[in-house]
């Protein structure tokens, strides 16, 4: 069974490697005209769908038809795997992700991430800052956001969520966009956060939870919105078993 997942996760990550070098000379084009970053998310879904089809993955969508393709979201989604990254290229509507900066010292992927996408030090207060500082700008550019308001895979107990940090509310409340909770129920149980990194095969599923509406929102009302959003996210989660 061991020897099976290694096979499986070495043939996954062969295969996310080529799509990448496919693809990279088509991302070049959103980092060097930036009026086309909506290209971002059409190529992101591109590859979501061509890769978890190739390795056989079968995957769920759910809640699609809740979103306007041409309205503005910022997406709020469980974090417990490395594979929900490429979960959430499946998201319909084009945005980019707000997300720690790890993955900037990834050779070629770095640079396609840090250009395409915005990055934080979660160590560093003035990181963080200019992040939601960009995060603002970005909104004002006309695009979605995907951020995962735990702050990274901390979770000691998945599929129990650790409490959502601010950065995310405070800016759909500020700026008055919409926000999309959305579960990613399976993640951990394909992907486990464990050392060794190793897939096993199963049902990738994401949902898309019907969007929170901030219109007329207040910054006092963040902790109530914070809330909402977690539990709307955690109803979908706890019914998913550890078998």
């Amino acid at each position: 069974m061991i020897l099976l997942r290694w096979l499986y996760t070495a043939f996954a990550s062969l295969v996310f490697i080529i799509l990448f070098v496919l693809l990279f000379p088509f991302f070049l084009i959103p980092i060097f005209i930036p009026r086309q970053h909506k290209l971002t998310g059409v190529l992101n879904r591109l590859w979501a769908y061509i890769f978890f089809t190739l390795i056989g993955m079968p995957f769920r969508l759910e809640g699609k038809h809740l979103l306007n393709r041409h309205q503005q979201y910022i997406f709020v989604a469980n974090h417990f795997s490395y594979l929900d990254i490429a979960s959430m290229g499946f998201n319909p509507v084009n945005a980019v992700f707000v997300g720690k900066n790890d993955m900037e010292r990834v050779p070629l992927f770095g640079y396609m991430y840090r250009k395409l996408h915005i990055t934080v030090d979660r160590a560093s207060l003035s990181s963080r800052v200019n992040t939601l500082k960009r995060s603002m700008e970005a909104i004002d550019q006309g695009k979605s956001l995907v951020i995962f308001p735990e702050g990274g895979i901390l979770t000691q107990a998945p599929p129990h969520m650790v409490k959502f940090k601010d950065g995310a509310f405070r800016v759909a409340i500020e700026k008055q966009i919409p926000i999309v909770p959305v579960s990613i129920p399976n993640n951990w149980i394909i992907l486990p956060d464990k050392n060794p990194l190793l897939l096993r095969w199963g049902l990738m599923h994401v949902i898309f939870h019907q969007p929170v509406v901030t219109r007329g929102m207040t910054l006092d009302q963040l902790p109530a919105l914070r809330e909402n959003v977690f539990n709307t996210i955690a109803s979908q989660l706890s019914h998913v078993s550890r078998s």
